[in-house]
């Protein structure tokens, strides 16, 4: 008992249960709605929920062109797609740079390369890592060529291979510093030769990864480099053809052409990011992401009055707090909660509250400053979370700036929830 409240008896719940009971009996006996399920398919998938994501295929082939121009002529490009493409969709990003020049595709695992194929797409898929040996089957069966690094692996490919009439062909993966994967440069050597004798086993290329093509300092890039031209000399010395030479991730291609070699791995800059401060000055990128969403309410809050979990934001009083339905489930981080802003006809408005996991809010300022028009937002007016709009720009790199993090873990995390458009 509060104040002398007592809640409702039990007879009162009683009487509300079986009422409520007694409209579901009846809406059950009542005839089904009929509807059309092809006109039902038919609504567009960003109008289910107002939210989408939009990816500029323009910008795909744009970015892959200008990477692609400033290759030697012979140094091939290979376009990573991995985790769907960074976010943007591995397949139709895919086709876009193979159709501006890219060569070879890159993925992560042997799904993402089945995925191609099982897409039509037939130019030369390498997946980056060593996969288990169990997944043999579906690499020589769908033609994805695996990097390799142990011996158990290669032989039991090599072998597996050889049983169907097949070759198997394979990228060496080089350890030259990061640690990470790879035979280490000065056991390459020994690795072929322990392997070599197979028949059936191909080496179609070696690669290496750098661990701070990106950074400022350049000592232990310019170590991993001399450390993976050593390996790949003493192959040749040895009259032993290392295939696709190729080392270079997107820092690297743009920064440090001599080492190119025979291929190029466009990863990060592919999608419209640059990798690091330094490359700004070299290449021009267009991202190809942008983010949208379409407010679902609007309403004025008093002042003092707190929005979202936690209540951390008060309303200051003089404005509109508008509701969009993207959230943390979406991708839009919580560790982004008033630290973003989002566009509203060409404005910027800063986002206010606990990002919650389908829906947050921003604050449009409702006063009136000179010649600056007052914002009068509306429900289903277009937001741009992500992107740019009438000369505004919110960009992923703010928000990694923002969240301590990169590019990278920002684009990737945009779900699926939010249908992808492509334009």
């Amino acid at each position: 008992m509060i104040n002398g409240f007592t809640g409702f008896s039990n007879k009162d719940k009683f009487q509300y249960s079986r009422d409520v009971s007694a409209r579901h009996e009846q809406d059950a006996r009542r005839t089904p709605l009929e509807f059309n399920d092809a006109q039902l398919d038919a609504i567009p998938e960003k109008e289910r929920r107002w939210s989408w994501v939009e990816i500029d295929l323009g910008a795909i082939r744009h970015n892959t062109s200008e990477v692609k121009r400033r290759l030697r002529p012979g140094c091939r490009l290979m376009a990573v797609v991995k985790a769907d493409a960074y976010g943007h969709g591995a397949v139709q990003c895919a086709k876009a740079s193979l159709n501006a020049g890219a060569e070879w595709l890159g993925v992560a695992t042997v799904d993402e390369g089945v995925e191609l194929r099982q897409a039509g797409i037939t130019q030369p898929i390498l997946i980056l890592a060593e996969p288990p040996i169990s997944a043999i089957p579906l690499l020589l069966r769908h033609r994805v060529t695996p990097a390799v690094y142990t011996a158990e692996f290669a032989i039991a490919y090599a072998e597996m291979a050889d049983a169907h009439g097949l070759r198997a062909p394979f990228h060496l993966a080089i350890n030259t510093g990061m640690n990470r994967i790879g035979v280490r440069w000065d056991e390459v050597m020994e690795f072929v030769l322990q392997t070599s004798f197979h028949r059936a086993l191909v080496l179609d290329g070696i690669f290496t990864h750098f661990a701070t093509a990106d950074c400022p300092d350049t000592i232990d890039f310019h170590l991993q480099a001399r450390r993976f031209v050593e390996a790949a000399t003493a192959l040749h010395d040895a009259g032993i053809d290392p295939g696709i030479v190729h080392c270079d991730n997107s820092a690297a291609l743009l920064r440090y052409t001599e080492t190119n070699f025979d291929m190029v791995r466009l990863g990060i800059a592919l999608y419209g990011f640059h990798p690091c401060p330094e490359t700004r000055k070299l290449i021009d990128l267009k991202p190809a992401m942008s983010v949208h969403a379409r407010i679902t309410d609007v309403r004025t809050v008093p002042m003092s009055e707190g929005v979202s979990y936690g209540l951390n934001y008060r309303s200051p009083g003089s404005v509109k707090i508008c509701t969009v339905p993207v959230g943390y489930a979406d991708g839009l981080r919580r560790a982004l909660s008033g630290r973003t802003d989002f566009l509203l006809n060409g404005r910027r408005c800063h986002q206010v509250g606990n990002i919650c996991m389908d829906q947050c809010m921003f604050e449009v300022d409702m006063r009136t400053y000179g010649t600056k028009p007052r914002l009068n937002p509306q429900i289903g007016d277009e937001v741009v979370i992500v992107g740019s709009q009438d000369g505004e720009a919110v960009t992923i790199d703010d928000m990694a700036v923002a969240a301590g993090t990169i590019q990278h873990e920002i684009a990737i995390g945009f779900s699926h929830r939010m249908p992808r458009l492509y334009v």
